[in-house]
């Protein structure tokens, strides 16, 4: 039996391949592509897992890829995620590395996560000798649009030969310093649904309100006692309810027939989020039908809840502590953030966590989903070793 492998020799390997890992982060970077439409950039992973030496699977769920990875002998199957879309943000940094592609940028971090994912399959294979079983290397697009590239990975039975025993994903964060990593154990991201209303009146001229139904006071109306509201009839019940656009596309002088609104509704609970959907749709158009006008409501389910399984979270927390130092590990706060990771924890044992990128001496750092985002390239040291040594465990190699 070969001697199991310590954390001295994965830091070893880390350490080896740390300047490619950071050139790989910094393509990727400056050549950012939107959601569902990363061609370039899965023509660019798979090419890096060929020349690995890994069996590649093209085309996952349009533009994703998997690389497969055979340890000496059968085992389990260990799946690590990689999001691989940029957002629609022009980056303001002036760096090298900075974005090609004007009005895109990766400002989420997933440049980064995909370049430690590549890394880990990279040191995992140099071991493959010792250990067992199968590692999945999933860089999954479109997780920043409905209906999230996860859903679609799943639909399509992706990971259904070999099915995971356990997948591992991880997102940077500026709110953590450097060197640190976050874990939460069971509902850890919430769910995420888009909500447009139209509130519909009889428009015209505002010198004459006599004869209007007013669409923009009965929005405004609705607006306030949705959110005064839900806050009560949710209780102690963790839920959020907010909008962010309101669309009223009148003059002066002229009132609109309708206003438009959209919105967001955010839980922790599977069953909370269904009953909101109901009590949202019938407490929006009763207020309305009662000032004279209506409401049409439209939920567009986005991503689930993310539930972070417990037992394997705990063996994630676990093997940080014994890779990183135990003052290295902490643990994180339920996010109203949403994540399509969420889509694997409903299916899978599955395990997210947050890898910390900030760096508290250089003052406040730019957060995600802006255009001055950015990483140091230290952490992409640690997100791989951390990547490695949990998926170790998992598979008794280490």
């Amino acid at each position: 039996m070969a001697d199991p492998i310590t954390v001295e020799q994965v830091q070893a390997l880390v350490r080896e391949h740390h300047f490619d890992t950071i050139a790989v982060r910094r393509h990727l970077h400056a050549h950012p592509e939107l959601s569902f439409q990363e061609h370039l950039t899965g023509r660019y992973i798979a090419d890096r897992l060929r020349a690995m030496g890994l069996a590649v699977r093209t085309g996952i769920a349009g533009t994703g890829v998997i690389g497969v990875l055979q340890g000496r002998g059968a085992g389990r199957t260990v799946c690590l995620r990689a999001d691989i879309d940029a957002l629609p943000i022009q980056e303001k940094n002036a760096l090298p590395h900075a974005s090609r592609n004007p009005g895109v940028m990766h400002a989420c971090g997933h440049d980064a996560h995909t370049a430690m994912v590549l890394a880990a399959g990279r040191v995992l294979h140099e071991l493959r000798g010792k250990w067992n079983g199968t590692v999945l290397l999933l860089f999954q697009p479109g997780e920043e649009k409905i209906p999230g590239g996860a859903s679609l990975v799943l639909k399509e039975g992706a990971l259904s030969d070999p099915a995971p025993d356990a997948i591992l994903g991880q997102h940077v964060t500026p709110e953590l310093e450097v060197g640190k990593v976050g874990f939460h154990a069971g509902p850890f991201m919430a769910s995420s649904d888009e909500l447009y209303l139209t509130v519909k009146g009889k428009g015209g001229h505002a010198a004459q309100p006599e004869k209007l139904i007013d669409p923009i006071q009965i929005a405004a109306r609705l607006l306030i006692v949705l959110k005064d509201e839900c806050k009560a009839w949710a209780g102690s019940r963790p839920l959020v309810l907010g909008f962010g656009r309101v669309l009223a596309d009148g003059a002066t002088n002229v009132v609109p027939d309708e206003v438009q609104i959209a919105g967001t509704l955010r839980t922790f609970d599977e069953e909370l989020r269904a009953e909101a959907h109901e009590w949202l749709v019938r407490k929006a158009d009763a207020l309305c039908r009662s000032h004279g006008g209506s409401c049409a409501v439209e939920v567009r389910k986005g991503y689930p809840v993310l539930v972070n399984d417990e037992p394997l979270t705990e063996r994630m927390r676990a093997a940080a502590a014994e890779f990183l130092g135990a003052d290295q590990v902490v643990e994180m706060p339920q996010r109203m953030g949403s994540e399509d990771f969420a889509f694997y924890s409903q299916v899978m044992p599955a395990s997210f966590h947050r890898l910390g990128t900030g760096n508290p001496q250089k003052g406040p750092a730019p957060g995600l989903h802006t255009p001055a985002f950015d990483l140091p390239d230290e952490s992409l040291a640690i997100g791989t070793g951390v990547l490695v040594w949990g998926a170790l465990k998992e598979m008794r190699g280490a």
